[in-house]
């Protein structure tokens, strides 16, 4: 009865992910621009060493591949405020100073003039460095990425003035997987590198942001199917004990 044991309790260790992966996401059902990951899969390893010749362990296979389908779009009539169609990722400056990708929109303008997403990831511009706006200037962004600003205390028509261009590129074509600070990189590529953008040009939709992309319902059908998988694995595990014990009363001798 060990292999039952064996394999029940090598699956529940090796689900925790796919647990973690869950909870994240419903964690984040009402973050900006949040991209749930795809599924995690389990895979047969054959157990070595005494005593396991003939068992095979369970384990998990999690790369965290992040899954851009498209959130809800939200209208809200701010300037800054930015939805990345298709693939399209921005790029952003992580707080260890390298470059990483997000599909966070809500942009706002620090204390220093530095346009930052709406957790405080400074924005980089094509030139790979951030983008400032002077003081006293007011900011606006194009559907191809451009920045232009305008001074609003002037009378009249004003000509806008091209400050900088966002760091796009189009993801249909490169595999992303999230860090530990939550932001995107290219799964083939050294931490904080670029990488090349695909065949979709990249593009925005201005004034509107993008919901999180996990389904309520779904996140809810599945921790429920995570449940009861655990709940099956443990009686299993105890199913098994209880066979062991009645399998040890039977060869006792009777006094």
């Amino acid at each position: 009865m060990d292999r039952l044991a064996f394999n029940a309790s090598a699956a529940i260790t090796e689900m925790r992910l796919a647990r973690q992966a869950l909870a994240n996401e419903m964690a984040n059902m009402t973050t900006t621009g949040f991209k749930r990951s795809y599924e995690v899969s389990l895979k047969a390893f054959k157990a070595e060493g005494e005593g396991f010749d003939s068992n095979y362990q369970p384990q998990a296979q999690h790369m965290d591949f992040i899954k851009l389908a498209p959130g809800p779009l939200m209208a809200t009539g701010r300037d800054l405020d930015i939805l990345m169609n298709d693939q399209t990722v921005l790029g952003v400056q992580a707080p260890n100073g390298e470059m990483a990708f997000t599909r966070r929109g809500d942009l706002q303008l620090n204390i220093n003039g530095v346009l930052q997403t709406g957790n405080g990831h400074p924005v980089m511009g094509d030139n790979q460095s951030p983008i400032t706006v002077p003081p006293g200037f007011k900011a606006t962004i194009t559907q191809d990425g451009g920045v232009y600003i305008h001074d609003p205390n002037q009378p009249g028509i004003q000509a806008e003035t091209q400050i900088g261009q966002l760091l796009l590129r189009d993801a249909s074509k490169t595999p992303l997987t999230r860090r530990e600070d939550g932001l995107f990189r290219a799964h083939d590529k050294p931490s904080g590198a670029d990488f090349a953008s695909g065949p979709v040009k990249p593009s925005l939709t201005t004034q509107a942001l993008e919901g999180s992309n996990v389904s309520p319902t779904e996140a809810m059908v599945k921790l429920i199917e995570q449940s009861r998988m655990f709940e099956q694995q443990v009686r299993m595990v105890k199913a098994s004990h209880e066979n062991d014990q009645s399998g040890s009363s039977m060869l006792k001798l009777s006094s």
